[in-house]
């Protein structure tokens, strides 16, 4: 990793993905497999690129067909999805990525490349990590200085 942390850097490249017309208990299932609480809509596009057209979180599932008492059975992905969801670019920085997930009140965000192809996943649990990560960095620079000062002045 740079001194720059992007998106790419960041963000898991393992997806699990759905199409609009999947049965939405078939999305479920495999959320449960792939112990997963999101799925990335996906398009096939140019070149076998794929591109993000929506997310179907297991909130969504809850909350707009079990709750209400829906058919699950008679619906696909696409019903329930979230359409047009937020993207960042692979080449976008953290501090971006921080604050399109405050602006949008998203945790889950889809990495994009140049072409508009999905690359990744971003979510708050990989920028809680690095941010953890950075602040034990902090953390050791302080008792580092601790530790100096005690030798330099016995």
């Amino acid at each position: 990793m740079g001194e720059r942390l992007t998106t790419g850097e960041v963000c898991t490249r393992s997806v699990t993905i759905a199409f609009r017309d999947t049965p939405l208990l078939d999305a479920a299932r495999l959320m449960r497999a792939e112990h997963v609480g999101c799925l990335v809509v996906v398009e096939d596009g140019v070149a076998g690129r794929r591109t993000v057209v929506g997310l179907l979180t297991d909130r969504d599932i809850v909350t707009a067909v079990v709750a209400p008492g829906l058919d699950l059975h008679t619906l696909r992905v696409g019903d329930v999805m979230s359409a047009d969801p937020v993207t960042v670019g692979e080449d976008d920085s953290l501090i971006d990525l921080m604050r399109a997930m405050r602006a949008k009140g998203v945790r889950r965000i889809p990495v994009v490349g140049a072409q508009g192809e999905l690359i990744g996943i971003a979510t708050l649990d990989d920028v809680l990590a690095i941010l953890s990560e950075e602040l034990s960095l902090l953390v050791a620079a302080i008792e580092h200085e601790g530790q100096r000062e005690r030798q330099l002045r016995r």
